[in-house]
């Protein structure tokens, strides 16, 4: 019996070059007819952190600031999806339509990415990693390598290539 692929987990930590992962997620979309489910994780402040601003506000206003950073995240979501489609344009017309919602969590990266595949049903967890120091040939990012030590689902790791390519996503927010 072949897997079947419906429903694709795309976990982008918006990197300038994020959107070479995306590419292969809207590929196998495209493929095999599934939908995208985009999620980007906010970390959690520490606990150090936590205590530190609460001497200069208030809980509801670390509460505020942090749903007006998750606006901001998603709202930076869609500009850069816009910005992917229009240059992917001939490359895959139907991206926007196979994007299925865009969810901001705040969390550890890892826990969330696995929760959001096990709440969506996701066949598949499609996300970029990039090398760091003289280790790059080594290891996986620590999220990536988190997420496919603990993962039931299948997960396919983008290594996102040195310097510039020719799509990014960082240009759509200045």
């Amino acid at each position: 019996m072949e897997p079947e692929i419906k429903r694709i987990l795309y976990a982008t930590d918006l990197s300038p070059n994020s959107a070479y992962a995306m590419r292969f997620a809207s590929k196998i979309a495209r493929q095999n007819e599934a939908q995208i489910i985009i999620l980007h994780v906010i970390e959690k402040i520490t606990a150090t952190a936590y205590t530190l601003l609460s001497s200069y506000m208030d809980k509801d206003q670390i509460e505020n600031r942090t749903k007006e950073e998750i606006r901001y995240q998603t709202e930076k979501i869609r500009e850069r999806l816009d910005l992917l489609c229009e240059k992917e344009c001939d490359y895959d017309p139907g991206l926007v339509k196979r994007v299925a919602h865009i969810e901001i969590r705040q969390g550890f990266p890892a826990d969330e990415i696995l929760k959001e595949a096990k709440a969506c049903n996701a066949n598949l967890i499609v996300m970029g990693t990039h090398g760091k120091g003289v280790l790059e040939n080594t290891f996986v990012g620590s999220v990536a390598q988190r997420v496919m030590r603990r993962s039931r689902r299948p997960v396919f790791i983008v290594p996102l290539p040195k310097g510039q390519i020719d799509v990014t996503i960082d240009e759509a927010v200045a």
